[in-house]
């Protein structure tokens, strides 16, 4: 038995999240579908972010095992072949037989990418907002969800999870020509965590609330403390450490 790891890019404009739904548009759906044809064989695949509707990803790793002798860029090529446009099989490799893309990842990094000004081309993968927005601030917000910290007040409330501690390694804001770019590196996100943190942050940008509330947020350990969840189309799953 194979076990094999996968690197997917894909634009999740139009898909309802990575996680296969009954009777909706998913990434997993889509992947399972073309590899199950391309192997003649049932495949499942576990991922390591279960990223929502609208997200988009650069560098989803996924896995699955199994008995095909099909060669390492054949599962690229001919799963390809199957698949929508709007998703890609960027690469394949062989795992060791304990390799899951979920359980054995070590961090993931979140970009979140805020527009300036209005776009034509893009711009369904930027959230555009109005209001000019302190960098300074946004950063030093930042300074306070760096290590391990409880994010109850920034995940989706009534989440289904065990614990909601999260060890953020890194997170900053850079800002650029048109955009303001939010990169976060953590070992675990709770639901809707990245796009809290990024709509707190904008509300203390502009001043609607102080950077020295985050602390205070945090402590808590209530979603309605938080400010509100950005948009999903400007979120990307950048990359998963191992």
């Amino acid at each position: 038995m194979r076990n094999i790891k996968l690197t997917i890019e894909y634009d999740g404009t139009d898909f309802c999240g990575w996680q296969i739904q009954v009777d909706d548009r998913t990434v997993q759906a889509e992947v399972e579908r073309s590899l199950s044809m391309l192997t003649d064989s049932k495949v499942r695949l576990a991922a390591a972010g279960r990223t929502d509707s609208g997200v988009h990803a650069l560098a989803q790793v996924a896995s699955f095992k199994t008995e095909s002798n099909l060669p390492l860029d054949v599962f690229v090529r001919g799963g390809n072949s199957r698949l929508p446009r709007d998703v890609r099989i960027v690469s394949a490799e062989e795992a060791p037989a304990g390799f899951s893309a979920r359980y054995s990842a070590k961090s993931r990094l979140y970009r979140y990418v805020v527009a300036k000004k209005q776009k034509a081309i893009g711009r369904q993968y930027a959230w555009y907002y109005w209001n000019p927005l302190d960098v300074r601030k946004m950063n030093d917000a930042c300074a306070a969800i760096l290590g391990v910290r409880d994010f109850q007040s920034f995940c989706q409330a009534k989440a289904d999870v065990d614990h909601y501690l999260c060890d953020v390694r890194y997170a900053f804001w850079r800002e650029t020509k048109d955009d303001l770019v939010f990169e976060i590196r953590a070992n675990r996100f709770l639901h809707n965590m990245v796009r809290i943190l990024v709509g707190t942050m904008v509300e203390i940008g502009d001043n609607t609330l102080r950077s020295s509330s985050m602390p205070r947020i945090l402590a808590a350990k209530d979603r309605s403390a938080a400010g509100a969840t950005a948009p999903a189309h400007g979120l990307f799953l950048l990359d998963v450490e191992y």
